[in-house]
């Protein structure tokens, strides 16, 4: 059985502090010895029994003088986190198991050497990042940290751990911090087969969604299923031979028509969001008007980032 470090025994019994702004001191602070502080300190006590011993004042100096800088080391390190103010920039939206950047802003009296940032997942989500070794400068600054959310909707990316080993390297001083503000996460981008609704346009004007759309034979627009009565010839070979299964290819009969997207049927729920976030993106990129419906939402046909950002949060926050 393995005894647990100081660190780990203060992790277990002390949560994580909460709220915005956080302002490290006194109460959330806590330090440590490093092992070389341990071995320094025991190497000044040795030196002070053996001066003491044999009544020689050299070995004394030395050890008084060893003791008084882990002395000092301790103040130094402790005030090398004390008083920095940290709180939640404003987030911006982003897909699932792509790196992103969580914006936090750091306001600091004096410049700050050798301070390690790392992310914790809670509950075992995600995996712990690398820390990150920032040297802080006087004033406000703005800290991009990299983390990859797991899954969609509103996240956040852990617990946040703050370490300071500096200037010695004799002591170890952290704290733990959850950011509260949450970050929108779209879906993870997967190519695959989507749904269409046909949007049809009334004689004032409006569109409005009367029957699933009658496939054509001009243009090749979308892949769905295969199903036996498809026949080989619309057979997507390409996708076959990559391992994705037999899909058949959708033609539009009428090129230029706006879509409307559905989360094509016979797939898992998230697994569908997951094919439409990429068709939404990249008819964003083409400039392309279409729709979005959902359980209970539906977006009429539109274009622009505006739009796009319109279909992809609503998938985000899909039940």
């Amino acid at each position: 059985m393995t005894l647990p470090s100081p660190e780990e025994l203060v992790t277990r019994l002390v949560p994580p502090q909460q709220g915005d702004p956080l302002l490290l001191g006194l109460r959330n602070l806590y330090i440590v010895p490093t092992r070389f502080g341990w071995l320094w300190l025991s190497g000044g006590g040795l030196l002070l029994i053996v001066a003491i011993q044999t009544q020689r004042n050299g070995p004394l100096l030395l050890s008084y003088l060893m003791l008084g800088l882990i002395l000092l080391a301790l103040h130094l390190t402790h005030f090398n986190l004390q008083g920095l103010e940290l709180r939640c920039g404003e987030p911006a939206a982003g897909f699932a198991g792509t790196p992103l950047a969580y914006p936090l802003i750091a306001r600091s009296r004096h410049r700050r050497e050798g301070v390690q940032i790392s992310w914790q997942p809670i509950s075992g989500e995600g995996v712990a990042a690398d820390p990150l070794m920032l040297t802080l400068r006087p004033g406000e600054q703005t800290l991009a940290l990299p983390w990859i959310p797991p899954r969609r909707g509103w996240q956040r990316p852990g617990r946040l751990k703050l370490v300071s080993t500096a200037p010695l390297g004799l002591f170890r001083c952290w704290s733990r911090w959850e950011p509260p503000r949450a970050q929108l996460i779209y879906p993870r981008r997967l190519p695959g087969p989507v749904a269409s609704l046909p949007v049809l346009r009334s004689a004032s004007g409006s569109t409005s969604h009367s029957h699933w759309e009658q496939e054509g034979t001009e243009q090749w627009r979308d892949l769905r299923p295969h199903r036996p009565e498809d026949g080989s010839s619309r057979l997507a070979w390409k996708p076959f031979a990559q391992g994705r299964g037999q899909l058949t290819k959708q033609f539009s009969a009428e090129a230029g028509e706006p879509l409307c997207l559905a989360p094509a049927a016979g797939l898992p729920h998230e697994l569908a969001l997951e094919h439409l976030s990429e068709r939404i993106w990249q008819l964003g990129h083409q400039e392309a008007i279409y729709g979005l419906e959902l359980p209970g939402l539906r977006l009429e046909p539109d274009s622009g980032p505006s739009h796009r950002d319109a279909c992809l949060r609503a998938l985000a926050t899909s039940p």
